[in-house]
């Protein structure tokens, strides 16, 4: 028999669907999460860390009696994923890869912790911001832009990835995409830079600054007027942040539309 949804205590390893459990209305179930589970800021702080998305303490894990793990295919090693099943632990594994699957995590994590309501709430307010951002869209020239998330040595991110994917509902196309590889390394240089409107300098996982743009204005003066610096977490976030991503990212486009006019 299945523990009842009262006693449902969750560990979330993913940090955007920690954001999300909360904003479910399930904070209260979440008894573990880790160090970069960093939203909502005022209450994470009081949920304990068990280490990284890459490596837990399992003995802190396991102390806090989880009934349930929740783990990202791209986030966490499937070893960690087999031990904590091993251990036990009800271990729910989520890979969304394009934007709208948005709408089944809101349905899986609600359905599973019995917060359906919430979730339909979530979907509604998807929906919405979907449907303002392709309706933008049939109005904003396309952009070709390069999304940087880390430096020596430079990546980008592919065609197969969720961020190209979610840049693209506004028109925007990634370049420096490889066969193959989802965060392909990179030549920052000619004729890259030739071929791309915007050069996108990512908040996370590399902590890109406006010093690093200062730096890429001195090496690519002809190029500089491209960079911009831009919120990872709006971008890159599945779960409820993708809500308020999706007018971040409309609100991108048209300050560059207006720029360009």
């Amino acid at each position: 028999m299945s523990a009842p949804r009262s006693a449902h205590r969750i560990v979330s390893l993913v940090p955007s669907l920690t954001e999300l459990l909360f904003d479910l209305g399930l904070g209260a179930r979440v008894v573990g999460r880790t160090a970069f589970c960093v939203h909502p800021r005022d209450k994470v702080a009081a949920v304990p860390s068990v280490g990284g998305t890459k490596r837990v303490n399992m003995k802190k894990l396991m102390a806090l009696r989880p009934t349930h793990a929740i783990v990202n295919v791209d986030e966490n090693p499937e070893a960690m994923a087999r031990e904590l099943a091993g251990l036990g632990v009800r271990v729910v594994v989520t890979h969304p890869t394009q934007p709208e699957d948005n709408i089944g995590l809101y349905r899986l994590l609600g359905g599973l912790f019995g917060a359906a309501d919430a979730a339909e709430a979530l979907v509604r307010d998807f929906r919405a911001g979907l449907a303002a951002v392709a309706g933008a869209a049939r109005l904003l020239p396309e952009r070709r832009v390069l999304y940087l998330i880390w430096k020596d040595p430079w990546m980008t991110v592919g065609a197969d990835t969720y961020i190209a994917r979610f840049l693209a509902l506004i028109g925007w196309r990634c370049v420096g995409d490889a066969p193959g590889a989802r965060y392909p390394e990179i030549a920052l240089a000619e004729p890259l830079l030739a071929g791309t409107d915007l050069v996108l300098f990512s908040s996370e996982p590399y902590a890109f600054t406006r010093d690093h743009l200062g730096e890429f204005a001195a090496a690519f003066p002809e190029h500089a007027s491209k960079a911009r610096l831009v919120d990872a977490e709006m971008l890159s976030w599945y779960g409820s942040r993708a809500i308020p991503g999706l007018a971040y990212l409309q609100g991108l486009a048209e300050t560059e539309a207006t720029a360009a006019d």
